[in-house]
């Protein structure tokens, strides 16, 4: 895949410079400024590729500054103190499979880690005209739907074998503690009892 994106892009750029090449005999032989139709060819032909690069990255950073983090809701001793006696008897879930609802792009996967705990990953486009994705990972109660924690992050782009790979960004800069703050958590509030399983 990586070397037929680099044929493509040096095919574009060959073509690129043959219409900056071409706008500027077509300017000299008109009378016009060759610079500036030069200038012009090339601003097109970088744009066509390249349009939604600035303004993307701009709002993913306006994102991640605004609306991405980790929250707890709900510490582990709240939850023991609501609930006595509860927390010796969970046992992790391992059998039940996640669920999801909706399509790669757009969807909601649930899982059960326990008997009193579920998991939700919730992805979706966060900009219709942009390639942003705003993530949603939730640890809830099953009882009332009430979430424990939560944490929200933002990524560009459709994947490494995406045609725009440049626009590839998979977290927000912190991105990658606040997964692992949430990791810690689910650990400390839900995965007791490792050796039992369900």
């Amino acid at each position: 895949m990586g070397i037929i994106l680099l044929a493509i892009a040096g095919l574009y750029l060959l073509v690129s410079l043959g219409v900056v090449i071409g706008a500027m005999a077509y300017a000299r032989k008109a009378g016009k400024s060759p610079k500036r139709w030069g200038w012009s060819a090339a601003l097109v032909m970088y744009l066509i590729p390249f349009w939604d690069w600035i303004p993307t990255v701009a709002v993913h950073q306006y994102y991640c500054a605004t609306e991405a983090g980790f929250w707890v809701y709900k510490t582990p001793e709240q939850w023991m103190k609501e609930n006595p006696g509860v927390m010796e008897g969970l046992v992790e879930d391992r059998v039940t499979q996640s669920s999801r609802i909706g399509n790669d792009a757009n969807h909601i996967d649930t899982r059960s880690l326990n008997q009193y705990f579920y998991w939700t990953t919730e992805k979706h486009q966060a900009v219709v005209a942009l390639s942003i994705y705003r993530w949603q990972d939730e640890l809830a109660e099953k009882r009332n739907r009430q979430a424990v924690a939560r944490r929200i992050g933002f990524s560009v782009g459709e994947g490494r074998d995406s045609a725009k790979f440049w626009m590839n960004i998979a977290e927000c800069p912190n991105g990658e503690e606040t997964l692992i703050a949430l990791r810690q958590f689910v650990r400390s509030i839900v995965i007791v009892n490792q050796g039992e399983t369900k």
